[in-house]
């Protein structure tokens, strides 16, 4: 790029786990980008943006996202934006209200701010979902795509805001947009977790984890200039690829071994752990991304030796541990904690049991360790149907697609008039509990949106899908599951 002018990247999150990954990735550019980096002006963030005092190519600007003038000020100028920033689990359940007003109302403002710019088509927006979008998919199906149902696990309030953050995006008019479902990221923070919600993880479950190095690099050759025109548009699923598919159980494995280990059940009753009500997937659909945007170099077995070797030494030596004080001091605590399964227990709170467990008879049936095994779910991808012939190009999309798709969710659409291949119109439809509700083609069909109040009651899901074909390919095994 020599002689060209540096592209200026307006970057929310810089001091998060993911984010300060972010800006190492383009202090290594600083021949071709300068950062402006949103920052709280609290005593963590001060410190933690502090290692980068020496990087030539940033901006510090101190402020929130739920303040509109200070986001406007970040994005004027900018090249591109990308909004890491966000509120997040287990926070996220603890403060619904802070949640929504942060992740919904910093994309609100994003947007606003990028319209309110003399040419909003010169600057390229990129926001963060989350595979808690979708909720639980525990085997058997465990494998999913874009266009699956979302479905949030109950008491997920992250989920719940990215959700309406993704629909925000999605049907803002905004000229250059991309949406990324995030997926679970390996980062080093992850040895550290001393939190009740380790164990709302069920073990048999499955996520498609990725490093965050790969992560960040993701990021920063997004705003190259070699990302085809194709990508902007898209909503895509982040993943690491097949070596990082991993169940649950394999995972705490794998770990536990690499940090002297040789036996997690020592340390962990296996009730503890719920049996569903969390998220995670294995993608059919992440090589996409991959595909548009390379960004992938690591494997499962190279980051995790690379996170040991750079943990703290209280951290690499947890195998010498005695089990007992891990399991019967630390562990037996946390969960008894609040958001801790066994509190659930202890005080009788059904309806966490009922997320959670099924039931308190469920729970009772879990047994101990002697009665367990490995999960081994199904390798083979699997596809839920999306009610209409995906084999048809967008552009030939017509009002029969739509028809089709409304009557496959239990619902109706309302609008008469549908311009044949129009992704981005927002249409009118009905859900089959007389809900009314606007959307594009393009949140519909192609990200699985429908009614926005039914997705708020996670706890009426199976009810819904009694009229909800989509919806009850997912809920039709709940009863089987844990």
């Amino acid at each position: 790029m020599s002689g060209s002018r540096k592209k200026n990247v307006f970057l929310t999150g810089a001091t998060g786990n993911w984010g300060r990954y972010i800006l190492r990735e383009f202090s290594e550019r600083a021949d071709r980008f300068n950062i402006v980096a949103l920052v709280l002006p609290n005593k963590k963030d001060r410190e933690s943006i502090r290692q980068f005092a020496d990087m030539p190519n940033l901006t510090v600007v101190y402020g929130d996202l739920t303040d509109y003038d200070t986001v406007e000020r970040c994005v004027r100028g900018a090249d591109y934006i990308l909004h890491v920033g966000a509120v997040v689990s287990p926070l996220a359940d603890d403060y619904p209200e802070l949640t929504h007003r942060v992740n919904v109302g910093s994309a609100r403002n994003i947007i606003r701010a990028v319209k309110a710019q003399r040419h909003p088509e010169a600057i390229s927006v990129v926001m963060i979902g989350s595979v808690a979008e979708t909720g639980d998919r525990n085997p058997p199906h465990h494998w999913g795509r874009v266009g699956d149902p979302l479905r949030v696990s109950q008491y997920d309030e992250y989920g719940q805001s990215k959700i309406i953050a993704e629909r925000e995006l999605i049907e803002s008019g905004l000229p250059r947009w991309v949406w990324l479902r995030q997926t679970g990221i390996f980062h080093p923070g992850i040895l550290k977790i001393r939190d009740p919600i380790m164990t709302h993880v069920p073990l048999a479950g499955v996520m498609e984890w990725v490093s965050v190095e790969d992560a960040a690099r993701l990021m920063a050759n997004i705003c190259e200039d070699h990302v085809p025109d194709e990508f902007w548009g898209g909503i895509y699923n982040i993943g690491g690829g097949d070596t990082w598919r991993l169940t649950n159980w394999e995972l705490q494995i794998r770990v536990a071994r690499a940090l002297g280990i040789r036996d997690i059940r020592t340390r962990y009753d296996r009730h503890w752990f719920a049996t569903h009500n969390f998220h995670g997937q294995w993608y059919t659909d992440s090589d996409q991304l991959e595909d548009l945007v390379p960004f992938r170099r690591d494997t499962f077995d190279h980051a995790l030796q690379r996170i040991v070797a750079t943990a703290p030494r209280s951290v690499r030596l947890a195998g010498m541990i005695p089990p007992w004080l891990v399991k019967h001091v630390v562990m037996r605590s946390l969960t008894l904690q609040p958001r801790g399964g066994m509190a659930w227990i202890r005080d009788n709170n059904e309806p966490r049991i009922r997320a959670f467990f099924g039931s308190r008879e469920e729970w009772n049936q879990i047994g101990d360790w002697s009665t367990f095994t490995e999960p081994h779910p199904d390798h083979t991808p699997r596809y839920l149907e999306h009610g209409y012939d995906e084999a048809k190009p967008p552009s030939d999309w017509t009002r029969h697609d739509m028809v089709e798709v409304a009557t496959f969710r239990g619902g109706k659409l309302l609008s008469d008039s549908v311009t044949t291949g129009d992704r981005t119109t927002p249409l009118i439809w009905r859900c089959a509990f007389g809900h009314v509700f606007t959307g594009s083609p393009r949140l519909i069909l192609t990200a699985g949106h429908w009614c926005p109040e039914c997705v708020r009651d996670s706890a009426g899901y199976e009810r819904q899908a009694e009229t909800n074909r989509f919806l009850a390919q997912l809920e039709m095994v709940v009863e089987h599951q844990g």
